[in-house]
């Protein structure tokens, strides 16, 4: 037996030096083909613009530095913007508040519906899980465009566009969390005779509501840029107001907005990180 323990730590070794090298191979193949991607595209898009990719490439900062200068040269009036743009910011998180809460609640109904764990059937799992993908498939902005085509010009499409695509994705993220709850709590409720709402109420949603808030308000975030995004073409609320600022190169007031934008992001985030904390029992 030791005799034989030299040979099979060189066996294992040499095996180790082939997975490396043949990692090592790999590694350096999709690196070449990322690089030959790469100069593929930029190649594409030489010969379709108008100027050169080249010529325009030392010119990509300028944009940035005069948002900023033209915010300093604005001077201590600055400020004022904030407040000018502060009821367009609210008119956004309204937008992206009642989008979410719709959406949340649909989800929950989908992610109840398709869970394997609390649902026997394999057809009804089935059926709602493809409604979720279905409906997270587009990005809320098609949806939106398609909408505005039927609905016109307001922010009702941009609700009914951003409530789709949180029903789909908050209810695959919800499904999962329910899959890996504890079992027991529900075996247990089950055995003394609980309702199958009980059972949901009491043995699932205690075990998940952690998760199931974080989610939320990780997705109300990303509702409000896709609010934000939706003003774009028309749902009106601050990215409407940044749209055109962009466009008359009005620098100190885009800068105004995307401040209003990240602090109203940092925010959210302190008050996910405060409620998950509630909830868990967990002071500081």
């Amino acid at each position: 037996m030791q005799s034989s323990l030299p040979e099979n730590l060189i066996k294992i070794e040499n095996n180790l030096k082939s997975l490396t090298r043949t990692r090592s191979i790999y590694s350096f193949l999709s690196i070449a083909a990322l690089i030959a991607v790469i100069y593929s595209g930029l190649i594409v898009a030489e010969t379709g613009n108008a100027t050169s990719i080249w010529v325009g490439l030392p010119k990509f900062f300028d944009y940035p530095v005069d948002l900023f200068v033209g915010s300093w040269e604005y001077g201590y009036r600055w400020n004022l913007l904030l407040l000018e743009y502060l009821p367009d910011l609210i008119s956004t998180i309204n937008m992206a508040l009642f989008s979410t809460a719709m959406g949340t609640l649909l989800a929950f109904f989908l992610s109840i519906f398709s869970s394997r764990n609390l649902i026997k059937s394999k057809t009804t799992v089935l059926i709602f899980r493809r409604i979720m993908d279905i409906c997270r498939s587009f990005p809320e902005l098609v949806i939106a465009l398609v909408l505005l085509y039927l609905l016109g010009k307001s922010a009702l499409p941009a609700v009914i566009a951003i409530i789709i695509h949180t029903a789909g994705a908050l209810g695959k993220l919800f499904s999962e969390a329910i899959e890996n709850v504890d079992k027991n709590p529900i075996e247990g409720l089950e055995s003394c005779g609980a309702s199958w709402f009980t059972r949901i109420r009491f043995g699932v949603v205690t075990q998940a509501l952690p998760l199931f808030l974080t989610y939320t308000i990780l997705r109300f975030e990303i509702n409000i840029r896709a609010s934000t995004i939706l003003g774009f073409v028309g749902a009106g609320g601050i990215g409407e107001q940044l749209y055109t600022n962009i466009q008359w190169k009005y620098e100190a007031d885009t800068i105004a907005i995307m401040f209003l934008l990240v602090s109203t992001i940092i925010a959210l985030d302190y008050l996910s990180s405060y409620w998950r904390k509630s909830l868990i029992g967990l002071k500081s």
